[in-house]
């Protein structure tokens, strides 16, 4: 039987991981005034996915990428450019960004701001309280924030290869050859175009038959395209039958094999929930295959709550950022708020990017809505930018915009106008109505727009216009 300390701490709110989801719930209580013990496993963890692994060292190689990309295409204007990509400066770049965004992440930051904090594994030893280092601490409200690693891979030689993931991807020190890089969901798109601009030969196995099933065929057709041109080899109803050893694999697609050499493997398959050895049912928590939760993130023990990727659902830093807000709200409004991702939007950061947000074709079924499709061939930027390709899709009802999706050169930042006014319900005359210094980019929210407000010039309506004239 364990033992525990005599300590016993009482805390107003107990959150048990780091990342985003976590800190943003216990840096708005510690601001608060409450009393806050923040828990993750180890100081390195504290940032969690976004910070180590994901968003943030992603991007930052993006960025470099993007850089060498464009020296390569200013060739065509007369500028030489020779030699091969350092992928150890490259990675002691990404590093180092991840080390300033630390300084305001770590175990010591947080303790002198006000909140206490533990390293190390947490369990529950009740349903108000969990034990760490062997200390019992209890608090009136828990959360759990633990969210999710990724999915190991089953094949048969899989233990002839030392594959990588979007975990140990970023200690790499020199640029592979060859990448083959399992998995084709936005993680392994995004690593693949950077990995390809830096100078290796990617080869892309997609188990299906869709590129990026989540965005509509239109807008990820544009950022096929684009890859393809870019040197990017992608299998269709492809996957890694047998490794044969530590740079060889039979490839299976349909009924037919063929042999691939490679330098590395880059596996994104999915990820799992971290839940081992917390001991959910000692605070009377439901747990098969994935942890059971209400619409207000709150589990079979309604003083636990989840924020995260642990709660299922989009796995996104700003989803776990949604989380936290209505977990928060809840805390002190008598109206308890639900979660729903109907405003919900995201952006794969590919070049070009993809940004969608609302509802989609499928989800608006059986209701009364316009389809707005703007294509950026005759988009002044767009030209100038050299890159037409560019598109917009908007869903919109009684001048309100449901949902949509643009695929373009900075979608992300372009369509952020779009997202507001369908996350608080703007008409799009707003949009129409704004001025647009010329050229930026942007302009392409109100053409959509204006072309639709265009094709209502029916006889009628012209006629009326003269009449007033």
């Amino acid at each position: 039987m364990q033992k525990f300390s005599e300590i016993k701490m009482n805390y107003d709110i107990i959150v048990i991981g780091a990342g985003s989801g976590g800190l943003n719930i216990a840096g708005f209580m510690n601001k608060a005034g409450f009393k806050v013990l923040l828990i993750d496993k180890k100081d390195e963890n504290i940032g969690g996915d976004c910070l180590n692994f994901g968003c943030v060292p992603s991007k930052a190689l993006i960025h470099v990428s993007k850089l060498v990309h464009s020296g390569k295409e200013a060739e065509k204007f007369g500028l030489e450019t020779s030699g091969k990509v350092s992928l150890r400066k490259v990675m002691d770049y990404v590093r180092s960004k991840k080390e300033v965004i630390r300084e305001h992440e770590n175990a010591s930051y947080f303790k002198k701001i006000g909140m206490d904090v533990e390293l190390g594994l947490a369990k529950f030893s009740g349903k108000n309280s969990v034990t760490v280092n062997g200390n019992k601490y209890t608090a009136k409200k828990i959360v759990l924030a633990t969210g999710s690693r990724p999915r190991k891979l089953s094949v048969k030689g899989v233990e002839n290869v030392r594959y990588q993931t979007n975990e140990t991807i970023f200690d790499l020190e020199e640029l592979p050859e060859k990448l083959l890089v399992i998995g084709g969901g936005p993680i392994g798109v995004e690593l693949s175009q950077a990995f390809s601009r830096l100078g290796s030969k990617v080869t892309i196995l997609i188990r299906g038959d869709k590129f990026l099933p989540k965005e509509s065929e239109e807008m990820a057709l544009v950022l096929y395209e684009q890859l393809v041109k870019e040197g990017i080899d992608i299998k269709f109803d492809t996957s890694v039958k047998e490794f044969l050893s530590s740079n060889e694999a039979i490839l299976s697609c349909e009924d037919k094999e063929e042999n691939i050499d490679f330098d590395e493997v880059l596996v994104s398959i999915g990820r799992d929930l971290n839940v081992e050895g917390l001991d959910l049912a000692n605070a009377g928590i439901e747990f098969d295959r994935k942890i059971k939760v209400d619409e207000y993130l709150r589990t079979t023990n309604k003083d636990v709550l989840l924020c995260g990727d642990i709660a299922g659902g989009y796995q996104f830093t700003h989803a776990a950022e949604l989380h936290a807000s209505v977990i928060i709200s809840n805390f002190f409004s008598p109206f308890k708020k639900k979660l729903s991702y109907s405003k919900f939007s995201w952006v794969t950061y590919t070049d070009p990017e993809i940004a969608t947000f609302g509802f989609n074709e499928e989800q608006l079924k059986g209701k009364k809505y316009e389809k707005l499709v703007l294509d950026f061939e005759h988009d002044d930027r767009s030209i100038v930018d050299d890159f037409v390709n560019g598109k917009t899709i908007l869903f919109v009802s009684k001048n309100k915009i449901l949902g949509g999706s643009m695929v373009a050169k900075n979608a992300g930042e372009i369509a952020q106008e779009l997202i507001l006014a369908n996350s608080s319900g703007l008409s799009v005359k707003n949009i129409f109505n704004k001025i647009y210094p010329y050229p930026v980019a942007s302009r392409v929210n109100k053409k959509i727009i204006s072309d639709s407000f265009s094709k209502k010039l029916n006889e009628r309506t012209k006629k009326i216009l003269k009449w007033l004239y």
